[in-house]
């Protein structure tokens, strides 16, 4: 997410310059509209950013005979979970343009054996999710989770019943990711930039980790320089790992995009839930661009510092240094936050990002900057950057300093690039961890 200066000091810790990829409009299907005989009826072609929506209609409608849902990239398609062999309730998922799959458990079954891994096998290093497509839950357990505690994770899975859960090990270890995206520093950590909102009161302001905000309250746009913007609301860990940090200066003009290198950017213009299933890409300055799919919903994380819930579980790799950057689709819908995870952009991993729309009705703020978004900063790279595509090879190069510096930047710009540069090792935050302490 490049940034550059511009007049009053209208510090402009952008999401990238503007670059628009056409959003397609929201096509949420009413089940009730279609006068389709349900056997002539065939599914639906949907982008993935409206399976969520086809996926929540169905899920209100369904009940307890609903169990899940996920987004075949391939088909383009949503496939929807029926508990049980019930010819009716698969007509209906049929007339809304979805694809009926016969499935032992449902989504209310998982969230309570979610509850009681919650309850007894809460471990430092361990992680859970709802994983659709396997219509069971997604354990992992990483390098940590040893001996006394390994016994006590298994045989929590496996009172859950048969076909309930499956347990994992991970090589890595969790933990959160400091760093990232356009660099912002504060309390001798770093991280990045996730995406420009407006507050609640209407000033400008941006979402970050949550790690990120209970480690600082003030964050500046430069290594050591003056802060600029103010933490003002900070969950973690608890229910989410997100933060809501306002711009100092009240005439801040900042887009909603995100830079994604090479001059190229991604305009952000909504902000949607993940789907299982759906492509993501996320942008970091350890690591650059990457895409991947997202694996599970609702997932929980046991991290050194505290459990987090209610987040989404991607096979995105991540690495120190990537903490609160953007999680987004390929035609401008916010997704996620970085939040943590295990493995690195070499041998793979998990990682877990906090969901945008969450994050959004939680501190109360709109996606985008009502403060001038789009004017100023970036305009002047527009047409260089339109039409730009993140899964384009020239927009993935992970050279950090290439991301953080690129066009005509100036100022910060110039500054962040080369603090970009000094930390590409991958274990290069500022306190020399890596990790980010809920003590800060």
């Amino acid at each position: 997410m490049s940034h550059k200066r511009i007049p009053k000091r209208k510090a402009a810790i952008a999401a990238g310059s503007v670059a628009a990829l056409g959003a397609a409009a929201l096509l949420l299907p009413n089940a009730n509209a279609s006068q389709t005989d349900a056997k002539d009826a065939g599914p639906k072609t949907l982008k993935a950013a409206d399976a969520s929506d086809l996926a929540s209609l169905l899920a209100t409608q369904l009940g307890d005979a609903y169990g899940g849902a996920y987004y075949d990239a391939a088909k383009k398609q949503v496939v929807v979970n029926v508990v049980g062999d019930n010819s009716k309730v698969a007509d209906a998922v049929k007339k809304a343009g979805a694809v009926p799959r016969s499935v032992d458990n449902s989504l209310a079954a998982l969230k309570s054996a979610a509850r009681t891994l919650k309850t007894d096998a809460t471990i430092p290093g361990t992680a859970w999710s709802v994983d659709p497509k396997t219509n069971q839950l997604r354990v992992t357990a990483d390098s940590t989770v040893t001996g006394a505690n390994w016994n006590k994770l298994t045989s929590t899975v496996g009172s859950l019943g048969s076909g309930m859960a499956t347990v994992k090990k991970s090589a890595g270890t969790f933990k959160t990711f400091v760093d990232g995206g356009d660099a912002i520093f504060g309390g001798g950590a770093r991280c990045s930039l996730g995406f420009n909102v407006t507050a609640s009161d209407g000033s400008p302001a941006f979402l970050t980790a949550g790690h990120c905000g209970v480690a600082a309250k003030q964050w500046s746009d430069t290594q050591d320089g003056a802060p600029i913007a103010t933490v003002d609301q900070a969950t973690f860990p608890g229910d989410g790992d997100f933060s809501l940090v306002k711009y100092d200066d009240p005439n801040t003009q900042a887009n909603s995009a995100v830079n994604v290198g090479n001059g190229q950017s991604v305009a952000i213009n909504q902000a949607a839930d993940a789907a299982v299933g759906q492509q993501v890409f996320r942008m970091g300055s350890t690591t650059g661009l990457n895409d991947g799919n997202v694996t599970g919903l609702d997932a929980t994380v046991n991290y050194p510092e505290g459990t987090v819930t209610g987040l989404i579980q991607t096979d995105v790799c991540a690495e120190p240094g990537d903490s609160g950057g953007s999680l987004f689709t390929q035609d401008g819908s916010a997704i996620g936050l970085t939040s943590g995870g295990s493995g690195d952009c070499t041998v793979g991993g998990e990682t877990f990002f906090q969901p945008v729309t969450t994050a959004l009705t939680a501190t109360g703020a709109t996606l985008g900057a009502g403060a001038g978004a789009g004017a100023g900063a970036g305009a002047g790279d527009a047409s260089a950057t339109a039409g730009a595509e993140p899964s384009d090879p020239a927009a993935s190069d992970p050279a950090a300093g290439d991301q953080s510096g690129t066009g005509d930047q100036s100022g910060a710009g110039a500054d962040q690039s080369g603090a970009a540069g000094d930390n590409q090792s991958g274990t290069g935050a500022d306190d020399g961890s890596g990790m980010v302490s809920s003590n800060g």
